[in-house]
């Protein structure tokens, strides 16, 4: 591994190891390369958290030698450790980008001079990759927007956003997994749950996994939501490499 990262002390028992901060799948793969590596290392730690550019290492201590952690963290990074690759997937995500969902096509589509189909076409079009899961459980953040649908995020968040909400943010595009308030612009909804405390593994996908939107009818949205609640509807995934 040959990128440039930094290290620092975060408050009194984190430290934060960062990348050049671009959404970049050369620096993801490396993250959880790193992080791999960590778990499968002697490290104490409480917890890691991940983001697009960094890794926050959380320990239930107060970090007295700072310098110390850090020389260990490095001898991690640069050990030649074997970490056994993961099984990575593409997940097809049905959405309805119905006005009755979208509710802020309109909005999009007059200010981008963009028509609303042509939208929907620059959406589904990329395989999006998903670079870590934060802000609310099974919040993908997904890197691949096309940046001719780059759009500012709300001044005023809404105080409620459905679950399944498919929306725009700035340079990115999400789902929201639960109702949730949110300020990101609604594009379309899509019924499938993205987590479910219920299930032995309740996200069904993972960082370095993709996601593929696919275009469906009010009619195919509903058939879909009726599929679930019976435990018939499966999400279509195909093996991205091993």
């Amino acid at each position: 591994m040959t990128n440039k990262i930094t290290y620092k002390q975060f408050g009194e028992n984190a430290i934060l190891i960062e990348w050049k901060p671009i959404i970049d799948k050369n620096i993801l793969s490396d993250i959880i390369t790193y992080k791999e590596k960590i778990l499968q290392s002697d490290l104490e730690y409480l917890d890691i958290i991940q983001s697009y550019n960094s890794l926050t290492i959380v320990f239930n201590f107060k970090i007295n030698n700072v310098k110390n952690k850090i020389f260990k963290l490095q001898s991690i990074y640069s050990s030649t450790l074997e970490i056994e690759k993961k099984t990575l997937y593409k997940w097809e995500i049905p959405v309805c980008y119905d006005l009755d969902f979208g509710i802020d096509l309109q909005e999009i589509s007059n200010k981008l001079k963009i028509s609303i189909d042509k939208i929907i076409k620059l959406h589904t079009a990329p395989t999006y990759t998903i670079f870590f899961i934060g802000f609310l459980p099974g919040f993908f953040y997904l890197g691949g927007l096309d940046k001719k649908l780059f759009f500012d995020r709300k001044s005023t968040p809404r105080l409620h956003v459905d679950k399944g909400t498919v929306a725009i943010g700035g340079m990115q595009t999400g789902i929201y997994p639960n109702n949730s308030a949110g300020g990101w612009n609604i594009i379309g909804k899509t019924p499938i749950d993205l987590f479910n405390a219920n299930k032995e593994n309740p996200c069904f996908a993972k960082a370095g996994d993709e996601i593929k939107f696919r275009s469906i009818s009010k009619e195919e949205f509903y058939q879909i939501e009726k599929d679930i609640t019976v435990n018939v509807f499966k999400i279509h995934k195909t093996l991205k490499y091993d």
